[in-house]
């Protein structure tokens, strides 16, 4: 039983780390190209403004990504956050506020993406690689749904608390973000105690669905 289920956790990783892992990259791209676009040049200089994994890969989140994946559960990840100056902003909270957003965005773009791969895939014969793509595709939009809502938390420096920082006066925002130091301790906490489950869970299933009808019919959700 025990090697059973060791093996249908290994493939369950590997069917899931491409599109979960290209959804992480495209996240911290999106926060580079937002604030380049707002006149910041700091990602495009350290050449953060690229998909090669290389350049975004963090150690410490690669090994909670394979952690959570061989383990079940809320799968999540991160990669080197990309460096962002709000002095080069016109208006530097709501800058910030765009920045923010702009990750979550991207990995709904990519939920988005995987699943119209899932229905182009559905369209060709049946075969054992059009089955694993299809898998794949399905992780992807799971996966990238639950990474957009889980960075929208308001747990600094996650991406929500970003967006709360520029809701609040500018006095309680700036001790509001102190905490990021507590950040990965508050989100552990979270994430063990089921509580990021219970709380983003519906959330994650409600997106997948209305995803999914891009996925057409045989979309398992």
């Amino acid at each position: 039983m025990f090697q059973r289920l060791t093996t249908e956790n290994l493939i369950t990783f590997g069917l899931a780390f491409v599109p979960a892992f290209f959804g992480i990259i495209c996240h911290e791209v999106a926060h580079g190209w937002a604030a380049y676009k707002q006149g910041d040049p700091t990602a495009r200089f350290l050449g953060r403004l690229t998909l090669n994994p290389i350049k975004h890969l963090d150690p410490m989140g690669t090994l909670v990504f394979v952690l959570t994946s061989l383990t079940g559960g809320f799968v999540f990840g991160w990669a080197k956050p990309v460096p962002v100056n709000p002095r080069y902003f016109k208006k530097p909270r709501e800058g910030m506020m765009t920045v923010a957003v702009a990750g979550p965005l991207a990995n709904i773009a990519v939920a988005v993406l995987c699943a119209l791969l899932f229905r182009a895939v559905t369209l060709l014969p049946v075969s054992e690689t059009s089955q694993l793509v299809a898998t794949s595709c399905v992780y992807g939009v799971v996966i990238n749904c639950g990474l957009a809502w889980f960075n929208l938390l308001p747990v600094p420096p996650l991406d929500g608390s970003h967006l709360l920082a520029g809701l609040l006066p500018r006095d309680l925002a700036i001790k509001y973000e102190s905490l990021a130091r507590y950040g990965l301790l508050i989100v552990l906490i979270l994430l063990f105690t089921g509580v990021v489950g219970m709380v983003l869970g519906p959330l994650r299933r409600s997106s997948v669905q209305l995803i999914g009808l891009l996925a057409g019919p045989y979309f398992p959700f």
